[in-house]
């Protein structure tokens, strides 16, 4: 069955009106075609209106909708199957809301990493609802050496609601980890191409968001804080959350004109779940595209590159 936002209400009334006259023609022998492709055609109309003019809030809901793919899809699709998912941090476990392994993307040997949600219940709770311990940043840090040590580009999938913030996290390093990720990350040897693929939530997505190349999805968002979170904070409840996430400039819209990403990657008109075959492609042309560009550059200048754009984030004012 499928899941509607609130603000697809439209959409589903024609949809369900479609339905109806389907299971009518069927059952009933009754030539409902005309309908049909009017139905078809309104449907179509209404939802490119609608995602024309989506508010923050709305793009924000469109990222955390529960059949939009995760990171493993991208991957099986990306690499068609070629993919080996190496596990564990060699230290504590191994944190499933972090994978990541060696692949090939059509003749390009790369190493992928991702947060990754569940697609059920049982599922969600197994990935920890996409919000790694500190052993999933170290996990992904050691990932990233070994495609340092074997020359192999990084492509990191973020999708996460925040790094997981229980109190067994912090005592084994949650902050720490992450800090050690931005700085490793930063001076690694290798091409690096981050892409945003849901939710960017806070350190937990910055912890393998440090590239050469920084992408968003057209539908997803970016932010130090959600916008729950942020109106809790400001406004001491979470009513205000579509005032926070106009505020915070979240969006990839946002982000690009910033400057702060390198470009946006366009998803289907009704957003990535809606087409996720088309999606996949959309993410395989840009990175191919990229690869073929940064393979090129010197291990050294891509760290200084690497370097020297993040660095030219912001404004500092020195007294």
């Amino acid at each position: 069955m499928a899941v509607y936002l609130p603000f697809e209400e439209p959409i589903k009334e024609l949809e369900e009106q479609l339905e109806k006259n389907i299971k009518l023609q069927k059952e009933k022998g009754v030539d409902t075609t005309e309908i049909i492709l009017q139905i078809e055609k309104k449907i179509d109309e209404t939802r490119k209106q609608i995602y024309s003019n989506l508010t923050p809030w709305q793009r924000v809901l469109v990222s955390r909708h529960p059949e939009r793919p995760y990171t493993l899809s991208y991957i099986e699709y990306l690499t068609k199957g070629n993919f080996i998912e190496l596990h564990g941090d060699r230290g504590v476990k191994d944190d499933k809301a972090m994978v990541g392994g060696i692949g090939e993307i059509e003749g390009h040997q790369v190493v992928l990493i991702g947060q990754q949600k569940g697609v059920n219940t049982k599922m969600r709770q197994y990935r920890n609802f996409g919000m790694p311990n500190p052993e999933g940043y170290r996990k992904a840090l050691r990932l990233m050496k070994l495609a340092e040590k074997f020359n192999k580009p990084v492509i990191t999938f973020i999708d996460t609601p925040g790094a997981y913030p229980g109190i067994e996290a912090e005592e084994r390093g949650q902050g720490e980890a992450i800090a050690r990720n931005l700085m490793e990350m930063a001076n690694l040897k290798v091409p690096i191409i981050c892409i945003v693929i849901g939710e960017g939530a806070s350190g937990g997505a910055l912890g393998i968001g440090v590239g050469n190349k920084v992408y968003m999805l057209e539908n997803t968002w970016y932010s130090v804080i959600s916008p729950e979170s942020c109106s809790t904070i400001l406004w001491r409840t979470a009513d205000y959350k579509e005032k926070a996430a106009e505020a915070l400039k979240l969006t990839a819209q946002d982000m690009y004109k910033n400057k702060l990403i390198d470009g946006i990657i366009k998803e289907p008109v009704g957003g990535a779940h809606t087409n996720p075959e088309e999606t996949f492609e959309n993410v395989k042309k840009v990175v191919l595209k990229d690869l073929k560009q940064l393979k090129k550059i010197s291990p050294e200048k891509l760290a200084e590159e690497r370097i020297n754009k993040f660095c030219a984030m912001g404004v500092v004012n020195e007294e």
